[in-house]
This record gives structure tokens, C-alpha cells and sequence, in this order.
């Protein structure tokens, strides 16, 4: 008889979220994290320590160990969006780095879908105190396609157009998001959203309750103002 002490796999962000009382195999727990962007999960001594963990996953558990498929960097979720396009919009951000997890958000009153993108990834980079490595996961193909495939070095190459006539849009946003990965290392990388990630929809969450916080909601002064291409003010489309 194995002296083994069993152990129980908790799924938080997988494939499939749940309890595993296996890791390997093709219904254990390490076929629910491989290759999943942004893997979460634990491994507990008892099946109640791991439902206590999914239910509260900030809360230090008694005891745990700790996985992490992409060890060392700091992984960044960020979303954004508005009740009206332009309207009052929020952005929420979810960090995580080896056990540590912080989660952050604001509303503004008059925005864009756009714009709450954008600020979601500046606000999670700007948290950092330190060059990091860090992959950034965002369901805006705005974002991950601008950084990912150069259009937004591009613009800002040629003064902030996108050609002779057409100004791009949002460049007071896209030049702080260009400073601060020229500070740190950012992989962009797009994930699907509404479809059940569950680090997607904690951001989504958050930016919603942030775009009705009412009174409190802060000033997207550079949207209002129509300041959003450099030196040349003109009214976001987006």
C-alpha cells in the first residue's frame, strides 16, 4: 500500500473550473490547466480546504501549493467598456504574480468602449512598481492587434496617422500604453470574452460596477475635450 498522502486539485481558472482528486490523465487536473492562458490552480490535503479556495481564492488557505504555468511573470487580465458608446464606462484589472492578486477599476462619465480598453491595460501596467515580464490578456482585438501587430508604433512613426488623412484615434491613450511597455516586457495576448474565463469576467465585473458608480464616476478629460490625436483635437468615432 502507497503511503502517498492523496491530494486534491483545485481548478480556478481552466479548461474546466472544479476539484480533481488526480492531477494526471485526460480527466485529471493537469489537462485542465496545460496551455490554458493564465492557469489557476492548487493542490490541498482535503477536498473541503479546495471548495474553501474556490469559493474564496484570496483567502490564505491552511495549506496549499502553488502552480503557475508561467512562472515568474506577472500576468495581467484588463477589460473595459461602456453602457452607451461613447457613455459613462469603466475599466477592471485583474494582477497576478506567484500568490499574490490585486484587482483594480474605475468609472468615468463620459467615454468609449475604446478608451475604457486601452486604460485597463495602462492602469494594469502602471500598478507594477518594477520592470516586469508580463503577458497581458484582453478581449479588445483593438489592443491586442494594435501592440501586437505594430499599428500603433506605426501611427505614432508617422505623427499619429493611420494615413495621409485619417488621424488615429485615441493617441493620447496608445502613447502611455507604448511609454509603459517600452518599460516593461508585454506579450498582448487576446481571449475570448463572455465565454467563461473566469479572470475575463471577474475584470468585466468589476468594470461594470465601476461605470455605475454615478457621482463618483471621474473625467475623461482628454474624450470631453475631443484632445484624443496629438496636436490635432478632434472627437473620438470609437
Amino acid at each position: 500500500m502507497s503511503n502517498e498522502k492523496k491530494k486534491y486539485y483545485a481548478v480556478l481558472c481552466g479548461q474546466k473550473p472544479g476539484i480533481y482528486a488526480k492531477w494526471p490523465g485526460e480527466n485529471g487536473a493537469e489537462a485542465q490547466v496545460k496551455g490554458f492562458p493564465g492557469a489557476r490552480y492548487r493542490a490541498f490535503s482535503t477536498a473541503r480546504e479546495a471548495e474553501a479556495w474556490l469559493k474564496d481564492p484570496d483567502k490564505p488557505p491552511q495549506a496549499m501549493e502553488t502552480g503557475s504555468l508561467e512562472k515568474g511573470k506577472v500576468i495581467i487580465y484588463a477589460d473595459g467598456g461602456c453602457i452607451d458608446n461613447p457613455g459613462p464606462g469603466g475599466y477592471g484589472v485583474v494582477l497576478i504574480h506567484d500568490n499574490k492578486r490585486k484587482e483594480l477599476s474605475a468609472g468615468y462619465r463620459l467615454t468609449t468602449n475604446n478608451r475604457m480598453e486601452l486604460m485597463a491595460c495602462i492602469a494594469g501596467l502602471q500598478s507594477l512598481k518594477f520592470p516586469c515580464a508580463v503577458i497581458l490578456y484582453s478581449d479588445s482585438r483593438y489592443v491586442v492587434d494594435g501592440m501586437e501587430k505594430g499599428w500603433a508604433r506605426r501611427w505614432k512613426s508617422k505623427g499619429w496617422m493611420r494615413n495621409a488623412v485619417q488621424p488615429a484615434e485615441n493617441a493620447d491613450l496608445w502613447a502611455q500604453l507604448l511609454d509603459l511597455c517600452d518599460n516593461h516586457t508585454v506579450e498582448f495576448s487576446w481571449v475570448k470574452g463572455h465565454a467563461g474565463q473566469a479572470e475575463n469576467e471577474r475584470c468585466d465585473k468589476l468594470a461594470k460596477k465601476a461605470a455605475l458608480a454615478g457621482e463618483n464616476l471621474l473625467k475623461d478629460t482628454a474624450f470631453e475635450i475631443g484632445a484624443t490625436t496629438a496636436g490635432n483635437p478632434q472627437k473620438s468615432l470609437f
